[in-house]
């Protein structure tokens, strides 16, 4: 097993706001999804977010050494976070820049790396994923008070 699917997604109720990322990795040997809180964040960071969660994810299963082997197929339901990605685009703000140089240094541990625009519908259980993760937050919170 050589390539590993990722899909991931960003989720911010505001923008910026309460934020969620949604992970969802195939490999030959199955599906892992995973879904957590990341605090308050703007779409565009929460979307980053997910994929350096994705990859640092992917290193950690696998491992250092056979990451190297991995092609990884990243799929995103934000066009601006791909053509970034692609460099396509420029990355022109400050806070998003970091997120750029952290993803370009994960993705050196990896044979490679692509990312490819789906529309939200091929994406959906990344989607579910982050928007359950920002439920749950609110609910925890709501408890609180």
């Amino acid at each position: 097993m050589s390539k590993v699917k990722i899909f991931t997604d960003g989720a911010a109720r505001g923008n910026p706001g309460p934020s969620a990322v949604g992970i969802v990795i195939e490999t030959g040997e199955g599906k892992k999804t995973y879904r957590e809180f990341i605090g308050y964040a703007t779409n565009n960071e929460a979307e980053y977010k997910a994929l350096i969660f994705a990859l640092q994810k992917v290193k950690l299963i696998f491992g250092k050494a056979k990451s190297k082997s991995l092609t990884l197929d990243c799929f995103l339901d934000s066009e601006l976070v791909v053509k970034q990605l692609n460099h396509e685009y420029k990355v022109l703000e400050e806070n998003i820049q970091k997120f750029f140089l952290l993803i370009w240094n994960l993705s050196i541990d990896f044979k490679e790396v692509k990312y490819s625009h789906v529309p939200r519908s091929k994406n959906s259980e990344a989607d579910r994923l982050a928007n359950l993760a920002l439920d749950e937050a609110t609910r925890a919170q709501s408890r609180m008070f």
